[in-house]
C-alpha cells in the first residue's frame, strides 16, 4: 500500500550519482490485501456457525432425508429435556400456546413448522404441542431428528 522510489535506468551511474532524479513507483503491493481478506474469511467460516439461534435439545436420531427448503424460514417449535416449549426461542406457558400460535399463523403466508422436541420428552407431550399446532392453525408439521439413527432394516446407519 506504500509507494517506494526507482532510480531511473540507464546511463553510466557513477556519473549521474547525485544528480539523477527519482520517480515514484506506481505499482501496489497486494500482499496485504490478500492477508486481511484471508482473516476475514477464516473469521467468518469461524463464526458462522455459532450464530445459529436454537434451544440446546438432544433430538433422537433417525434414519429420514432432509426437507426440500423453503422462501420462508419456517416457524420452530422447541420442546426441552424439562417439558417447557418454546416458540423459536421465546418461553411460552402451555396453555397460551394456541393462542400465541392462532396469532403468529395470522402474520404467516406459510403453515409450515419445525417441532423439535428432546428424546427424553414422553411421547403424549409431542403429541399435545402437535395438536396444539393443528388447533393454532398449523397443518404442516415437520419432526426434526438428528440423521445417522436406525434404519429398521438389517443395516444400522
Amino acid at each position: 500500500m506504500g509507494a517506494g522510489v526507482v532510480q531511473k535506468s540507464g546511463g553510466d551511474s557513477r556519473r549521474r550519482r547525485g544528480r539523477g532524479r527519482s520517480r515514484p513507483m506506481s505499482e501496489i503491493n497486494v500482499t496485504p490485501f490478500v492477508d486481511v481478506m484471508l482473516v476475514l474469511l477464516i473469521i467468518f467460516m469461524v463464526a458462522a456457525p455459532l450464530m445459529t439461534v436454537g434451544v440446546p435439545v438432544e433430538l433422537p436420531k433417525t434414519a429420514a432425508n432432509a426437507l426440500p427448503g423453503e422462501e420462508e424460514e419456517p416457524l420452530a417449535i422447541t420442546i426441552t429435556a424439562e417439558g417447557v416449549v418454546m416458540i423459536q426461542t421465546s418461553e411460552v406457558p402451555r396453555e397460551e400456546l394456541v393462542n400465541r400460535l392462532r396469532a403468529i399463523s395470522t402474520e404467516r403466508d406459510s403453515t409450515k413448522v419445525f417441532l423439535r422436541a428432546d428424546g427424553a420428552v414422553p411421547y403424549a407431550d409431542v403429541v399435545q404441542v402437535m395438536g396444539a399446532l393443528n388447533r393454532g392453525g398449523f397443518d404442516d408439521i415437520g419432526l426434526v431428528t438428528d440423521a445417522g439413527g436406525p434404519t429398521l432394516d438389517e443395516t444400522d446407519g
